[in-house]
């Protein structure tokens, strides 16, 4: 087993560490305390190639793989976990499954300009009565001649209020229960379309979150995103690879955590040595390594068996189960370390903190994960 990355692996990870670095990271907190999207932050991004990062050249994606994705993703979300998760919403949920499913024609027109990170995407899946159980969505589709006639309401949308596309879920055909729900590109200026953001959030509170609220919109017959009764499978697929970059983002957070409480227990002084060199502490440092190395190994895990055509359902399951339980309790014991100067935002790991706590609910819980993964065994 080899366990090196290429040299082109290595390349963007250097490129994004250092992007991050100068660019993301000395504005997280103002993202943070205002609420401001990033949205300067993103058409940098856009020209840097990462929004179509796993996307082939052929249409204007930079052509890398999913490990290289991941390592992007834990790379942005180190420096601020609220443009992480617009960055991974973006690209995962926004622009792959056109990618995935998408016609030719449709990936002309739409694929393109996302990958080219000009004009962002998203993905309407949640609503208020269809969580965890996506497979109860209540957004409907009905054919009009050449149009789909689209009602519904979904809520915790990421980056819809500055996306140009939304994919949206909606049931086409009642009484067959999830082959009955289809997935529709619609253009976010479409009459009768809403992306309402007054949302007041814990934690990632520079990453757009809205609802949004359909009435009668219509869009074009060709709008369609591939098979009509299998849009209950393809976002499954869809969530299977969004898995892996929220386990990415995951590790990322935590990385940053632990890094900062390393530095703030070698420099804090007590009873005449700094804390560092106290063996409780050195412990809690020790179980924070060791749990995030092993998180970024079950994410280039599943990343690479999604590269090679390989079953990577459980595995990305496990990654972001593993990841984003391992992200909370690094987070927790880096305030820890900090004892109550990691209660006060003037230092990052309070934020890291509240960030890390969606990544054991978004893209399914880590109740789900566990169903998931246990179905997988063939319980």
């Amino acid at each position: 087993m080899n366990f090196d990355l290429t040299k082109e692996q290595k390349m963007i990870r250097s490129m994004v560490r250092d992007f991050a670095e100068a660019e993301i990271a000395p504005k997280a907190e103002h993202v943070d305390r205002t609420g401001e999207f990033p949205i300067e932050t993103f058409r940098k991004m856009g020209e840097l190639g990462l929004l179509g990062l796993p996307i082939p050249e052929e249409y204007d994606g930079a052509g890398g793989d999913t490990i290289s994705y991941a390592l992007a993703v834990e790379e942005v979300g180190r420096a601020c976990g609220s443009t992480g998760l617009s960055y991974a919403a973006a690209v995962s949920l926004g622009l792959c499954p056109i990618y995935y499913f998408g016609n030719e024609e449709q990936k002309q027109k739409y694929l393109r300009p996302l990958a080219r990170g000009e004009v962002l995407g998203a993905f309407g899946l949640t609503e208020p009565n269809a969580g965890s159980d996506a497979g109860g969505t209540q957004t409907t589709a009905r054919l009009d001649g050449d149009e789909w006639v689209i009602n519904g309401t979904k809520c915790f949308i990421t980056n819809a209020s500055y996306a140009k596309t939304v994919i949206v879920t909606a049931v086409t055909e009642k009484g067959i229960g999830s082959r009955g729900i289809s997935a529709f590109i619609v253009e976010t200026d479409t009459p009768g379309f809403k992306a309402i953001a007054n949302y007041e959030k814990l934690g990632l509170r520079g990453s757009n979150t809205a609802e949004l609220v359909l009435e009668d919109v219509r869009v074009p017959r060709e709008n369609l995103l591939g098979d009509p009764q299998a849009g209950f499978k393809q976002f499954l697929y869809t969530l299977d690879g969004g898995r892996i970059s929220i386990g990415a983002l995951s590790v990322g957070i935590a990385q940053a955590a632990f890094e900062a409480a390393l530095q703030y227990a070698k420099e804090r002084v007590q009873f005449g040595q700094s804390i560092s060199k106290f063996q409780a502490i050195q412990f809690k440092l020790a179980d924070m390594a060791m749990h995030i190395e092993l998180a970024r190994n079950q994410v280039l895990k599943a990343a690479w068996l999604k590269d090679n055509h390989r079953p990577f359902t459980k595995e990305a399951a496990m990654a972001k189960l593993f990841a984003s339980e391992i992200c909370m309790r690094v987070c927790d014991q880096a305030i820890q370390i900090h004892g109550g100067y990691g209660y006060m935002k003037d230092y990052p790991v309070e934020r890291y903190f509240r960030d890390a706590k969606l990544m054991e609910i978004g893209e399914g819980t880590s109740e789900i994960q566990r169903i998931v993964i246990a179905r997988q065994l063939g319980c």
